[in-house]
């Protein structure tokens, strides 16, 4: 574990000194209380950005004072209005009054704003007293594929817009409490965990270790979601034929709502962004016969990773099937390298299916916790 530093307020560097490098916007705000308990009240984030994301159940700390940067980066996209700015490469920058000396930074999940990791991960990390920052990925919503010259321009920012957000943040962090992190993790929730996975393939030196939670496998000829679920589409209902896809045996109770809201728009949505020349129906797309392999090229991952990384995926996920996701991934990293690998029985990709489905799903939230705080006694001294 971190060594837990308690700072007073008096000998930490003035607010107004704070400077995000390389931002094209920043407006800093000192808070009582960094969570959401207290910034949906201050209007510091925004709910539907992280809605769907947990369950009910889910207990959060509160009471977190310090001091929130919201801000963007120069970006020529502007799909992104969060504060009416109509600006991309939104951030959000956390630092509590109590620091214990560490950084947590992510990207996240789906193509959601900055505000998307405040309930199920800077609550969390906040009360425990790391700083925390976040990065809209450069490019948001179901337009995100317009965004960027040629295919794959968009996706491959994701990763550029994160390793831009670690650098700033560990630069604002030492602004504000005099020394530079002692620890820095990565950590995030599909494609947020994607790009946990490509920090530490490729940005490895920024960061102490991370915890990814189902991220997105993208690979130039192999597993991604391009060539599991046009044919889970064209076979949805029959279930020996969706399971052949990858789904799981068991997961079947969770397909029609899967089908209807994810599957097609997801395929949709990454078939446009990788190769937009394509015009036949979603269930229809071959990805080994289109190739689109340079731009997948751009993205892809190689499971070279060099700081430890703990993955977690749950084996009833139903978007991102985990026979042709993480056991892929992990066979990718090999033994060699510093890497764990936790499979949850009955996990899905969405937590807010527990409520409706009770005693049939388990929460990913917790062991995302669990493997966070496995990943600190891991990397500490």
């Amino acid at each position: 574990m971190l060594l837990a530093l308690t700072l007073v307020a008096s000998l930490l560097t003035p607010v107004q000194h704070l400077t995000v490098p390389g931002a094209e916007r920043q407006v800093i705000a000192a808070l009582d209380d960094l969570t959401t308990a207290g910034t949906v009240k201050s209007g510091h984030t925004d709910p539907s950005d992280w809605a769907g994301l947990h369950s009910a159940a889910t207990v959060n700390p509160t009471g977190v004072p310090g001091v929130q940067i919201d801000g963007y980066f120069p970006d020529t996209s502007t799909t992104n209005a969060t504060h009416g700015w109509n600006h991309d490469s939104q951030f959000v920058i956390r630092l509590p009054d109590k620091w214990n000396g560490g950084l947590v930074v992510g990207g996240t999940p789906g193509n959601r704003e900055q505000y998307a990791n405040d309930y199920t991960i800077s609550d969390w990390v906040l009360a425990k007293g790391y700083a925390f920052a976040t990065t809209d990925k450069g490019n948001v919503g179901a337009a995100f594929h317009e965004d960027g010259r040629r295919p794959g321009d968009a996706i491959a920012e994701w990763n550029e817009r994160l390793t831009q957000l670690t650098v700033a943040a560990k630069t604002v962090v030492r602004q504000r409490y005099g020394t530079k992190p002692r620890r820095t993790f990565v950590a995030g929730i599909s494609n947020g965990g994607y790009l946990v996975r490509w920090q530490l393939e490729n940005r490895g030196w920024l960061y102490d270790g991370g915890v990814d939670w189902e991220g997105t496998l993208w690979r130039v000829k192999g597993d991604n979601l391009l060539n599991f679920l046009p044919p889970a589409l064209k076979a949805y209902p029959d279930e020996a034929g969706v399971r052949a896809t990858g789904f799981a045996a068991g997961s079947e109770f969770l397909w029609p709502f899967h089908r209807q809201y994810y599957w097609e728009l997801t395929q949709q949505l990454y078939q446009k962004e990788l190769d937009p020349t394509y015009q036949g129906a979603p269930a229809d797309y071959d990805y080994d016969k289109r190739r689109p392999y340079a731009a997948v090229a751009k993205i892809a991952l190689t499971g070279r990773i060099t700081k430890p990384l703990i993955t977690i995926h749950g084996t009833l996920d139903t978007l991102l099937p985990i026979s042709r996701d993480s056991d892929v991934y992990a066979k990718m990293v090999g033994p060699h390298r510093p890497f764990r690998y936790h499979r949850v029985e009955g996990g899905n990709h969405l937590d807010s299916l527990v409520d409706a489905y009770p005693g049939q799903l388990t929460p990913m939230l917790p062991a995302f916790r669990n493997a966070f705080e496995e990943l600190e006694g891991w990397v500490s001294p």
